[in-house]
Formats: C-alpha cells, sequence, structure tokens
C-alpha cells in the first residue's frame, strides 16, 4: 500500500534503519557552478517520515556560493545557520523582496511556494539546517526549470518574457545545461 505516493511497510518489517539518518553529519561535496550543494533528509532516505509531514536538508556554501532562486511547491522553510554569513531573501506574491543578512545562530523563514535565494558573501564557508513541513517538500530552481526543460520551453516565450534575443536564450542553455562524460 503506497500513501502519498510511498510504500506503508508492514509493521514486522519496520526497523531502526527507517527511521535514522547520518547524512547530514558532515558538509556536501561541492562541485557545481554556483557553489553550494543541498543534502537531503527527507522520505526518499528516512522512509519513516512517511505522513509525517516534516523534513530536513543541510546546505553548505563555499565563499560566495548561492543557492540560486528557487521554489518548494510544498513546503514552508526555515533555516538554522550553523556556520558563516549568508544574504538570504524571498519575492512576496505583490513583487516585494523580503530579505536579511544571517550569521551563526539565526533562523529565517522561507514561506511555501515563495521563490527565495541564499548567498554566501562572507570568506568562509557556510553551512544551515533546513527544515520543512513536508515529507518531500520538492525544489522548482527558476532558472534551470526556464532553460533546461524537457521538452524545451520555447525560445520565443523566453525572448519575450527576459527581453533578450534568441543568442542570449542560447547561451544561457548552454551555460545551464547538464554536463556531459
Amino acid at each position: 500500500i503506497k500513501v502519498n505516493g510511498f510504500p506503508c511497510k508492514e509493521e514486522a518489517n519496520v526497523t531502526e534503519a527507517d527511521f535514522f539518518f547520518s547524512g547530514l553529519a558532515n558538509p556536501g561535496v561541492i562541485n557545481n557552478s554556483v557553489g553550494s550543494v543541498v543534502t537531503g533528509a527527507n522520505v526518499e532516505k528516512i522512509p519513516g517520515l512517511n505522513t509525517l509531514g516534516v523534513s530536513l536538508a543541510r546546505i553548505d556554501y563555499e565563499p560566495g556560493g548561492l543557492n540560486p532562486p528557487h521554489t518548494h511547491p510544498r513546503a514552508t522553510e526555515i533555516i538554522f545557520v550553523l556556520d558563516g554569513e549568508l544574504d538570504v531573501g524571498f519575492i512576496t506574491t505583490s513583487n516585494k523582496l523580503i530579505s536579511e543578512s544571517v550569521k551563526k545562530g539565526d533562523i529565517f523563514v522561507f514561506p511555501k511556494g515563495l521563490v527565495h535565494f541564499q548567498k554566501n558573501n562572507g570568506e568562509k564557508p557556510a553551512s544551515v539546517i533546513a527544515g520543512f513541513n513536508s515529507q518531500l517538500p520538492g525544489t522548482q530552481s527558476i532558472a534551470a526549470t526556464l532553460f533546461t526543460s524537457t521538452p524545451p520551453v520555447p525560445n520565443n516565450v523566453l525572448t519575450k518574457a527576459f527581453q533578450i534575443g534568441t543568442k542570449e536564450v542560447d547561451k544561457i542553455k548552454n551555460k545551464l545545461a547538464p554536463k556531459k562524460n
């Protein structure tokens, strides 16, 4: 039987391992052009979270690193700064930027579904623990969603929306495209 898209185990088959995850203890390895990495601790890694409506993530940032503008369609996010200093913010539905500089020990909240970001403007690495009121909050990165979808968003939509030419659209698509091995 599946609940919320994830299988429920027979009670006899449930173990401690279904409720345990040690993956947030250490910083993640950053190997991308934006300079941040998210390590999720959700129902995909902790089956015991199924139906409980909560999850966590750890986000690590190199100096200058960015967690690009994105949204969580199924959850509000709250971050607790473990180390470093970040500039964070979200955009309201009336297009107002709500932003703050946060440092070790600070908390900031991003309301469900609103576009938000975090940027490490410090000279040292930074990290946060993020909490969500969903077992699987979902993440939609705005630039990647628009410029790397399959099938692609038509170029004439992107050129008109961003008031740029086709060459600029192609340049952005090439920069954001997954690297081929």
